[in-house]
Protein backbone atom coordinates (compact mmCIF):
# COMPACT_ATOMS: atom_id res chain seq x y z
CA UNK A 1 0.00 0.00 0.00
CA UNK A 2 1.19 3.61 -0.91
CA UNK A 3 1.19 6.68 0.86
CA UNK A 4 -2.38 7.82 2.05
CA UNK A 5 -1.59 11.29 1.94
CA UNK A 6 -0.89 10.59 -1.71
CA UNK A 7 -4.31 9.14 -2.82
CA UNK A 8 -6.31 11.79 -0.28
CA UNK A 9 -7.54 14.65 -2.34
CA UNK A 10 -9.52 17.90 -1.94
CA UNK A 11 -12.49 16.51 -2.53
CA UNK A 12 -12.20 12.17 -2.33
CA UNK A 13 -9.40 9.23 -2.86
CA UNK A 14 -8.26 8.42 -5.85
CA UNK A 15 -5.01 6.26 -6.40
CA UNK A 16 -3.80 3.42 -8.20
CA UNK A 17 -5.22 -0.62 -7.35
CA UNK A 18 -3.22 -1.89 -5.72
CA UNK A 19 0.14 0.27 -5.84
CA UNK A 20 -1.60 3.07 -4.00
CA UNK A 21 -4.91 2.15 -2.80
CA UNK A 22 -5.53 -1.62 -1.50
CA UNK A 23 -8.00 -3.48 0.72
CA UNK A 24 -5.81 -2.91 3.93
CA UNK A 25 -6.33 1.11 3.37
CA UNK A 26 -9.70 0.91 2.68
CA UNK A 27 -10.43 -1.32 5.77
CA UNK A 28 -8.62 1.40 7.70
CA UNK A 29 -10.33 3.73 6.04
CA UNK A 30 -13.77 2.25 7.14
CA UNK A 31 -12.56 2.60 10.86
CA UNK A 32 -11.48 5.90 10.60
CA UNK A 33 -14.14 7.30 8.98
CA UNK A 34 -16.73 5.59 11.74
CA UNK A 35 -14.60 7.16 14.19
CA UNK A 36 -13.96 10.72 12.84
CA UNK A 37 -17.84 11.24 11.95
CA UNK A 38 -19.48 9.36 14.49
CA UNK A 39 -21.56 7.52 12.38
CA UNK A 40 -23.73 4.71 13.75
CA UNK A 41 -24.62 3.55 10.51
CA UNK A 42 -23.75 4.22 7.08
CA UNK A 43 -24.44 3.05 3.38
CA UNK A 44 -21.83 2.10 1.03
CA UNK A 45 -22.77 1.52 -3.01
CA UNK A 46 -19.83 1.28 -5.37
CA UNK A 47 -19.34 0.69 -8.95
CA UNK A 48 -18.56 -1.88 -11.78
CA UNK A 49 -14.67 -1.35 -11.58
CA UNK A 50 -12.92 -5.17 -10.88
CA UNK A 51 -11.68 -4.04 -7.18
CA UNK A 52 -14.46 -1.68 -6.26
CA UNK A 53 -16.23 -4.58 -4.43
CA UNK A 54 -13.23 -6.23 -2.79
CA UNK A 55 -12.46 -2.76 -1.32
CA UNK A 56 -16.25 -1.85 -0.29
CA UNK A 57 -15.67 -4.80 1.27
CA UNK A 58 -12.96 -3.72 3.09
CA UNK A 59 -14.17 -0.89 4.24
CA UNK A 60 -17.28 -2.54 5.23
CA UNK A 61 -15.07 -4.58 7.77
CA UNK A 62 -13.32 -1.79 9.23
CA UNK A 63 -16.50 0.20 9.25
CA UNK A 64 -18.47 -2.71 11.33
CA UNK A 65 -15.31 -3.13 13.41
CA UNK A 66 -15.99 0.72 14.77
CA UNK A 67 -19.79 -0.77 15.59
CA UNK A 68 -21.68 0.78 12.51
CA UNK A 69 -24.41 -1.08 11.07
CA UNK A 70 -23.70 -0.75 7.65
CA UNK A 71 -26.43 -0.57 4.66
CA UNK A 72 -25.12 -2.26 1.41
CA UNK A 73 -26.46 -0.83 -1.90
CA UNK A 74 -24.48 -2.90 -4.13
CA UNK A 75 -23.90 -1.67 -7.99
CA UNK A 76 -25.30 1.95 -7.95
CA UNK A 77 -23.99 4.96 -9.35
CA UNK A 78 -22.19 8.06 -7.65
CA UNK A 79 -26.09 9.83 -7.72
CA UNK A 80 -27.83 6.74 -6.49
CA UNK A 81 -25.39 6.91 -2.94
CA UNK A 82 -26.56 10.89 -3.14
CA UNK A 83 -30.26 9.56 -2.94
CA UNK A 84 -29.10 6.33 -0.65
CA UNK A 85 -27.87 8.61 1.83
CA UNK A 86 -30.77 11.27 1.98
CA UNK A 87 -33.40 9.36 1.98
CA UNK A 88 -32.48 7.29 4.51
CA UNK A 89 -30.49 10.02 6.64
CA UNK A 90 -27.28 8.06 6.49
CA UNK A 91 -23.57 8.95 5.99
CA UNK A 92 -22.86 7.59 3.02
CA UNK A 93 -19.45 5.99 0.80
CA UNK A 94 -19.35 5.70 -2.94
CA UNK A 95 -16.74 3.44 -4.13
CA UNK A 96 -15.36 4.72 -7.84
CA UNK A 97 -12.50 6.20 -9.48
CA UNK A 98 -15.29 8.32 -11.89
CA UNK A 99 -13.75 8.81 -15.35
CA UNK A 100 -10.38 7.41 -14.13
CA UNK A 101 -8.71 4.64 -16.40
CA UNK A 102 -9.14 1.18 -15.29
CA UNK A 103 -6.19 1.16 -12.77
CA UNK A 104 -7.88 3.44 -10.45
CA UNK A 105 -10.54 3.32 -7.99
CA UNK A 106 -11.50 5.38 -4.89
CA UNK A 107 -14.00 6.99 -2.93
CA UNK A 108 -16.40 9.83 -2.50
CA UNK A 109 -17.80 10.05 1.18
CA UNK A 110 -20.60 12.48 2.62
CA UNK A 111 -21.97 12.86 5.82
CA UNK A 112 -26.19 12.01 6.38
CA UNK A 113 -28.08 13.77 4.01
CA UNK A 114 -25.51 13.58 1.08
CA UNK A 115 -23.82 16.63 2.55
CA UNK A 116 -19.89 16.42 1.38
CA UNK A 117 -17.39 15.37 3.38
CA UNK A 118 -13.78 17.52 1.92
CA UNK A 119 -10.31 18.69 2.75
CA UNK A 120 -11.75 21.29 5.23
CA UNK A 121 -14.58 19.22 6.63
CA UNK A 122 -13.37 16.13 7.54
CA UNK A 123 -11.27 14.18 5.25
CA UNK A 124 -8.40 15.61 6.51
CA UNK A 125 -8.81 13.79 9.97
CA UNK A 126 -9.92 10.25 8.36
CA UNK A 127 -6.93 10.03 6.25
CA UNK A 128 -4.52 11.19 9.38
CA UNK A 129 -6.48 8.33 11.80
CA UNK A 130 -6.87 5.79 8.96
CA UNK A 131 -2.77 6.11 8.83
CA UNK A 132 -2.72 5.17 12.22
CA UNK A 133 -5.11 1.78 11.96
CA UNK A 134 -3.29 0.43 8.87
CA UNK A 135 -3.26 -3.32 9.22
CA UNK A 136 -5.25 -3.35 12.44
CA UNK A 137 -8.24 -5.19 12.77
CA UNK A 138 -10.77 -6.18 14.48
CA UNK A 139 -13.76 -8.65 14.34
CA UNK A 140 -17.60 -6.91 12.92
CA UNK A 141 -19.40 -5.72 16.17
CA UNK A 142 -22.27 -3.67 13.81
CA UNK A 143 -25.05 -5.07 11.60
CA UNK A 144 -25.05 -5.48 7.62
CA UNK A 145 -27.47 -5.32 5.92
CA UNK A 146 -28.03 -5.99 1.82
CA UNK A 147 -30.34 -3.37 0.31
CA UNK A 148 -31.24 -3.04 -3.40
CA UNK A 149 -32.28 1.17 -3.60
CA UNK A 150 -32.04 0.91 -7.32
CA UNK A 151 -36.16 1.31 -7.82
CA UNK A 152 -36.07 3.72 -5.27
CA UNK A 153 -33.64 5.63 -6.31
CA UNK A 154 -35.40 5.68 -10.11
CA UNK A 155 -38.96 6.48 -8.61
CA UNK A 156 -37.53 9.43 -6.73
CA UNK A 157 -35.88 10.79 -9.80
CA UNK A 158 -39.33 9.93 -11.36
CA UNK A 159 -41.03 12.14 -9.06
CA UNK A 160 -38.96 15.17 -9.69
CA UNK A 161 -39.13 15.54 -13.19
CA UNK A 162 -42.50 14.22 -15.03
CA UNK A 163 -41.67 12.55 -18.32
CA UNK A 164 -45.25 10.23 -18.35
CA UNK A 165 -46.71 12.94 -20.81
CA UNK A 166 -43.84 14.26 -23.06
CA UNK A 167 -44.26 12.83 -26.95
CA UNK A 168 -42.64 9.61 -27.59
CA UNK A 169 -38.89 9.89 -28.18
CA UNK A 170 -35.67 8.29 -29.61
CA UNK A 171 -33.13 8.46 -27.18
CA UNK A 172 -29.16 6.85 -27.58
CA UNK A 173 -27.41 6.42 -24.77
CA UNK A 174 -24.21 5.94 -23.87
CA UNK A 175 -22.61 4.37 -20.51
CA UNK A 176 -19.32 3.95 -21.54
CA UNK A 177 -19.40 0.55 -20.11
CA UNK A 178 -20.26 2.37 -16.69
CA UNK A 179 -22.82 2.58 -14.07
CA UNK A 180 -25.47 4.43 -16.44
CA UNK A 181 -26.23 0.93 -17.72
CA UNK A 182 -27.53 -0.45 -14.87
CA UNK A 183 -29.45 2.75 -14.14
CA UNK A 184 -30.80 4.26 -17.26
CA UNK A 185 -32.79 1.20 -18.15
CA UNK A 186 -34.75 1.52 -14.21
CA UNK A 187 -34.86 5.21 -14.85
CA UNK A 188 -36.68 5.33 -18.40
CA UNK A 189 -38.82 1.38 -17.45
CA UNK A 190 -42.69 2.46 -18.52
CA UNK A 191 -41.55 6.56 -19.98
CA UNK A 192 -42.05 6.98 -23.85
CA UNK A 193 -38.48 6.79 -24.72
CA UNK A 194 -37.35 4.54 -27.18
CA UNK A 195 -34.11 3.49 -25.58
CA UNK A 196 -30.68 2.74 -27.96
CA UNK A 197 -28.05 1.54 -25.78
CA UNK A 198 -24.37 1.69 -26.63
CA UNK A 199 -21.98 0.08 -24.20
CA UNK A 200 -24.20 -0.81 -21.17
CA UNK A 201 -22.44 -3.56 -20.03
CA UNK A 202 -20.91 -2.70 -16.92
CA UNK A 203 -16.96 -3.69 -17.68
CA UNK A 204 -14.64 -1.97 -15.53
CA UNK A 205 -12.04 -2.26 -18.22
CA UNK A 206 -13.36 0.23 -20.64
CA UNK A 207 -12.96 -1.87 -23.57
CA UNK A 208 -14.48 0.82 -26.05
CA UNK A 209 -13.80 4.49 -24.82
CA UNK A 210 -12.82 5.89 -21.28
CA UNK A 211 -16.02 6.52 -19.59
CA UNK A 212 -15.43 10.07 -20.12
CA UNK A 213 -17.40 12.41 -22.00
CA UNK A 214 -15.91 15.63 -21.27
CA UNK A 215 -12.97 14.50 -23.63
CA UNK A 216 -14.78 15.17 -27.45
CA UNK A 217 -13.32 11.55 -28.60
CA UNK A 218 -15.27 9.72 -25.92
CA UNK A 219 -17.92 11.19 -27.67
CA UNK A 220 -18.08 10.31 -31.47
CA UNK A 221 -19.75 6.76 -31.26
CA UNK A 222 -22.47 8.31 -29.57
CA UNK A 223 -22.53 11.03 -32.56
CA UNK A 224 -22.81 9.09 -34.95
CA UNK A 225 -25.56 6.82 -33.84
CA UNK A 226 -27.47 9.70 -32.81
CA UNK A 227 -27.48 10.57 -36.42
CA UNK A 228 -27.60 7.16 -38.24
CA UNK A 229 -30.48 6.21 -36.07
CA UNK A 230 -32.46 9.38 -36.49
CA UNK A 231 -32.24 9.78 -32.95
CA UNK A 232 -34.52 12.99 -30.81
CA UNK A 233 -30.50 13.41 -28.53
CA UNK A 234 -28.09 11.70 -27.26
CA UNK A 235 -26.88 11.22 -23.66
CA UNK A 236 -23.51 10.22 -22.54
CA UNK A 237 -22.66 9.46 -18.99
CA UNK A 238 -18.74 8.78 -17.60
CA UNK A 239 -18.25 5.90 -15.13
CA UNK A 240 -20.14 6.61 -11.66
CA UNK A 241 -23.20 8.05 -14.04
CA UNK A 242 -23.16 11.24 -12.27
CA UNK A 243 -21.80 13.58 -15.57
CA UNK A 244 -24.31 13.47 -18.37
CA UNK A 245 -23.27 15.04 -21.85
CA UNK A 246 -26.12 15.89 -24.16
CA UNK A 247 -25.80 15.61 -28.10
CA UNK A 248 -28.64 17.29 -30.14
CA UNK A 249 -30.49 15.41 -33.00
CA UNK A 250 -27.91 16.50 -35.73
CA UNK A 251 -24.96 15.11 -33.75
CA UNK A 252 -23.59 18.23 -32.05
CA UNK A 253 -22.55 18.60 -28.71
CA UNK A 254 -24.51 20.65 -26.55
CA UNK A 255 -22.49 22.68 -23.94
CA UNK A 256 -22.79 22.17 -20.75
CA UNK A 257 -23.65 25.82 -20.10
CA UNK A 258 -26.49 25.76 -22.07
CA UNK A 259 -27.64 22.25 -20.15
CA UNK A 260 -27.17 24.89 -16.92
CA UNK A 261 -29.38 27.81 -18.45
CA UNK A 262 -32.05 25.34 -19.65
CA UNK A 263 -32.66 23.43 -16.84
CA UNK A 264 -32.18 27.13 -14.65
CA UNK A 265 -35.37 28.62 -16.77
CA UNK A 266 -37.07 25.16 -15.82
CA UNK A 267 -36.26 25.45 -12.30
CA UNK A 268 -36.85 29.02 -11.92
CA UNK A 269 -40.71 28.35 -13.54
CA UNK A 270 -41.44 26.09 -10.24
CA UNK A 271 -39.22 28.42 -8.21
CA UNK A 272 -39.79 32.05 -9.03
CA UNK A 273 -36.74 34.23 -8.05
CA UNK A 274 -34.90 31.61 -6.52
CA UNK A 275 -30.54 31.56 -6.40
CA UNK A 276 -29.17 29.69 -9.08
CA UNK A 277 -25.39 28.80 -8.72
CA UNK A 278 -22.90 28.67 -11.60
CA UNK A 279 -19.31 28.54 -11.53
CA UNK A 280 -16.45 30.60 -12.84
CA UNK A 281 -16.00 28.76 -16.28
CA UNK A 282 -19.87 28.71 -17.53
CA UNK A 283 -20.89 31.19 -19.89
CA UNK A 284 -21.87 35.08 -19.20
CA UNK A 285 -25.25 33.66 -20.49
CA UNK A 286 -26.08 31.79 -17.68
CA UNK A 287 -25.96 34.76 -15.52
CA UNK A 288 -27.88 36.64 -18.20
CA UNK A 289 -31.05 33.89 -18.61
CA UNK A 290 -31.22 33.59 -14.97
CA UNK A 291 -31.82 36.91 -14.82
CA UNK A 292 -33.74 37.25 -17.72
CA UNK A 293 -36.34 34.95 -16.00
CA UNK A 294 -36.29 36.39 -12.47
CA UNK A 295 -33.43 34.29 -10.72
CA UNK A 296 -30.45 35.25 -8.81
CA UNK A 297 -27.25 34.22 -10.26
CA UNK A 298 -24.35 33.63 -7.92
CA UNK A 299 -20.99 33.04 -8.84
CA UNK A 300 -18.36 30.45 -7.27
CA UNK A 301 -14.99 28.92 -7.42
CA UNK A 302 -14.93 25.70 -9.74
CA UNK A 303 -15.55 22.56 -7.59
CA UNK A 304 -18.26 20.37 -6.46
CA UNK A 305 -17.66 21.40 -2.47
CA UNK A 306 -17.59 24.91 -3.65
CA UNK A 307 -20.81 24.13 -5.13
CA UNK A 308 -22.82 22.52 -2.81
CA UNK A 309 -21.33 24.76 0.29
CA UNK A 310 -23.04 28.09 -1.63
CA UNK A 311 -26.14 25.93 -2.62
CA UNK A 312 -26.88 25.31 0.85
CA UNK A 313 -26.04 29.11 2.45
CA UNK A 314 -28.13 30.57 -0.48
CA UNK A 315 -30.72 27.99 -0.97
CA UNK A 316 -30.25 28.07 -4.40
CA UNK A 317 -32.44 25.44 -5.87
CA UNK A 318 -30.14 24.88 -9.01
CA UNK A 319 -26.12 24.57 -9.87
CA UNK A 320 -24.67 23.95 -12.73
CA UNK A 321 -20.82 23.77 -13.46
CA UNK A 322 -18.99 23.62 -17.15
CA UNK A 323 -17.96 19.93 -16.33
CA UNK A 324 -21.67 19.15 -17.15
CA UNK A 325 -21.75 18.03 -13.03
CA UNK A 326 -25.44 19.53 -11.78
CA UNK A 327 -27.02 20.28 -8.27
CA UNK A 328 -30.41 20.17 -7.85
CA UNK A 329 -31.99 21.63 -4.12
CA UNK A 330 -34.32 18.73 -4.59
CA UNK A 331 -31.85 16.42 -4.47
CA UNK A 332 -30.33 17.23 -1.22
CA UNK A 333 -28.00 19.75 -2.82
CA UNK A 334 -26.00 16.83 -4.82
CA UNK A 335 -25.53 16.81 -8.32
CA UNK A 336 -26.90 14.00 -10.66
CA UNK A 337 -26.75 14.26 -14.57
CA UNK A 338 -29.51 11.97 -14.69
CA UNK A 339 -31.45 14.65 -13.40
CA UNK A 340 -30.58 17.30 -15.74
CA UNK A 341 -30.84 14.86 -18.47
CA UNK A 342 -34.68 14.32 -18.06
CA UNK A 343 -34.80 17.82 -17.67
CA UNK A 344 -33.35 18.00 -21.27
CA UNK A 345 -35.80 15.09 -22.34
CA UNK A 346 -38.84 17.77 -20.81
CA UNK A 347 -38.01 20.38 -22.71
CA UNK A 348 -37.51 18.85 -25.53
CA UNK A 349 -40.94 16.24 -25.37
CA UNK A 350 -43.07 19.08 -24.26
CA UNK A 351 -43.07 20.67 -27.89
CA UNK A 352 -42.52 19.34 -31.45
CA UNK A 353 -39.61 21.48 -32.32
CA UNK A 354 -35.94 19.63 -32.61
CA UNK A 355 -33.61 19.72 -29.78
CA UNK A 356 -31.47 22.03 -31.42
CA UNK A 357 -33.71 24.50 -31.57
CA UNK A 358 -34.76 24.55 -27.94
CA UNK A 359 -31.06 24.95 -26.67
CA UNK A 360 -30.49 27.44 -29.18
CA UNK A 361 -32.36 29.95 -26.85
CA UNK A 362 -29.99 29.65 -24.06
CA UNK A 363 -26.88 29.01 -26.11
CA UNK A 364 -24.77 32.83 -26.62
CA UNK A 365 -21.41 32.97 -26.97
CA UNK A 366 -18.49 31.28 -28.64
CA UNK A 367 -16.46 29.05 -26.25
CA UNK A 368 -12.94 27.46 -26.13
CA UNK A 369 -14.05 24.30 -24.09
CA UNK A 370 -11.36 23.39 -21.20
CA UNK A 371 -8.01 23.39 -22.67
CA UNK A 372 -4.98 21.70 -20.74
CA UNK A 373 -1.58 22.36 -21.05
CA UNK A 374 1.77 20.60 -19.02
CA UNK A 375 3.30 23.71 -17.56
CA UNK A 376 5.64 22.91 -14.64
CA UNK A 377 6.22 26.82 -13.47
CA UNK A 378 2.73 28.00 -12.98
CA UNK A 379 3.17 30.90 -11.19
CA UNK A 380 5.32 32.16 -13.97
CA UNK A 381 2.89 31.60 -16.97
CA UNK A 382 0.19 33.04 -14.90
CA UNK A 383 2.53 36.33 -14.43
CA UNK A 384 3.64 36.56 -17.68
CA UNK A 385 -0.14 36.01 -18.92
CA UNK A 386 -1.36 39.03 -16.39
CA UNK A 387 1.34 41.44 -17.34
CA UNK A 388 0.30 40.90 -21.44
CA UNK A 389 -3.47 41.56 -20.59
CA UNK A 390 -3.42 43.96 -17.75
CA UNK A 391 -3.94 47.11 -19.39
CA UNK A 392 -6.83 45.30 -21.84
CA UNK A 393 -9.55 43.76 -19.53
CA UNK A 394 -10.80 43.71 -15.48
CA UNK A 395 -8.94 41.40 -12.86
CA UNK A 396 -10.55 39.02 -10.59
CA UNK A 397 -8.61 35.90 -8.87
CA UNK A 398 -11.51 34.03 -7.58
CA UNK A 399 -9.83 30.86 -8.77
CA UNK A 400 -6.93 31.19 -10.99
CA UNK A 401 -6.66 34.39 -13.22
CA UNK A 402 -9.95 35.51 -14.86
CA UNK A 403 -9.82 38.49 -17.16
CA UNK A 404 -12.68 39.98 -18.72
CA UNK A 405 -12.55 42.59 -21.41
CA UNK A 406 -15.30 44.02 -24.09
CA UNK A 407 -16.99 41.00 -25.57
CA UNK A 408 -14.67 38.59 -24.36
CA UNK A 409 -12.91 36.82 -21.56
CA UNK A 410 -10.95 34.08 -19.83
CA UNK A 411 -10.04 32.17 -16.91
CA UNK A 412 -6.61 30.41 -16.44
CA UNK A 413 -6.15 28.32 -13.34
CA UNK A 414 -3.83 25.66 -12.45
CA UNK A 415 -4.81 22.06 -11.64
CA UNK A 416 -5.41 20.72 -7.85
CA UNK A 417 -3.47 17.60 -8.44
CA UNK A 418 -1.63 17.57 -11.71
CA UNK A 419 0.95 19.97 -13.11
CA UNK A 420 -1.50 21.70 -15.81
CA UNK A 421 -2.84 24.82 -16.25
CA UNK A 422 -6.47 25.05 -17.63
CA UNK A 423 -7.65 27.67 -20.21
CA UNK A 424 -11.44 28.38 -20.89
CA UNK A 425 -12.20 31.18 -22.96
CA UNK A 426 -15.63 32.73 -24.73
CA UNK A 427 -16.36 35.80 -26.81
CA UNK A 428 -19.30 36.90 -28.31
CA UNK A 429 -17.89 35.84 -31.71
CA UNK A 430 -15.76 32.91 -33.07
CA UNK A 431 -12.78 35.37 -34.53
CA UNK A 432 -12.47 36.80 -31.17
CA UNK A 433 -12.81 33.46 -28.91
CA UNK A 434 -9.89 32.39 -30.92
CA UNK A 435 -7.49 35.10 -31.21
CA UNK A 436 -7.66 34.86 -27.56
CA UNK A 437 -7.62 31.81 -26.93
CA UNK A 438 -4.33 31.29 -29.06
CA UNK A 439 -2.68 34.32 -27.56
CA UNK A 440 -2.87 33.03 -24.06
CA UNK A 441 -1.73 29.24 -25.06
CA UNK A 442 1.43 31.21 -27.17
CA UNK A 443 2.15 32.64 -23.70
CA UNK A 444 1.31 29.38 -21.81
CA UNK A 445 3.49 27.23 -23.62
CA UNK A 446 5.90 28.97 -24.35
CA UNK A 447 6.75 29.00 -20.35
CA UNK A 448 6.03 24.74 -20.56
CA UNK A 449 8.86 24.23 -22.83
Amino acid sequence: MGDLAKIFKAYDVRGVVPDEFDEAAAEAVGAAFVEVTGAGAAVVAHDMRESSGPLAAAFIRGARSRGADIVHAGLGSTDLLYYASGSLGLPGVMFTASHNPARYNGMKMCRAGAVPIGGDSGLTEIRDRAAELVGVTAPPVGDLVERDLLQGYADHLRSLVDLSAVRPLKVVVDAGNGMAGHTVPAVFDGLPIELVPLYFELDGSFPNHEANPIEPANLVDLQRAVVETGADLGLAFDGDADRCWVIDERGASVSPSTVTALVAARELAKHPGSTIIHNLITSLGVPEIVREHGGEPVRTRVGHSFIKAEMARTGAVFGGEHSAHYYFRDFWFADSGMLAAMHVLAALGEQDGPLSQVVAAYSRYHASGEINSTVDDQDKALRQVREAFESRGRFDELDGLTVTGSGWWFNLRASNTEPLLRLNAEAADQTTMTAIRDEVLAIVRKVSV
